[in-house]
């Protein structure tokens, strides 16, 4: 009965949008960054966006790379987080990414 419950579970959990998720990684363009500390407000607002794991944002490149979980948040939302921070951004294409 046990092994029932077991494989019914890992079934459930196999179907559902948990198993599904996949974790990405897109580089933001964020133009109007203008002094060495804006990073850090951009960080910021980027990590409270649910799904976000990891954000890294450079000033000299003017970039931010996200990482996140795609069944809980999108790039508009990430786009939304830093222009609501101030600070608009644009997906950057594949080849233009580092």
């Amino acid at each position: 009965m046990q092994a029932i419950k077991f494989f019914s579970l890992c079934a459930a959990l196999m179907c559902s949008p948990l198993a599904l998720a996949k974790m990405q990684t897109v580089a933001l363009n964020v133009p109007t960054m203008d002094c060495a500390t804006c990073p850090i407000t951009i960080k910021a607002a980027l990590v409270k966006v649910p799904g976000v794991s990891k954000a890294n944002v450079s000033y000299q490149r003017r970039e931010a790379v996200v990482v996140f979980d795609d069944s809980k948040t999108t790039v508009d939302e990430l786009k939304k987080a830093t222009s609501d921070a101030g600070y608009p951004s644009l997906l950057k294409t594949p080849s233009a990414a580092r």
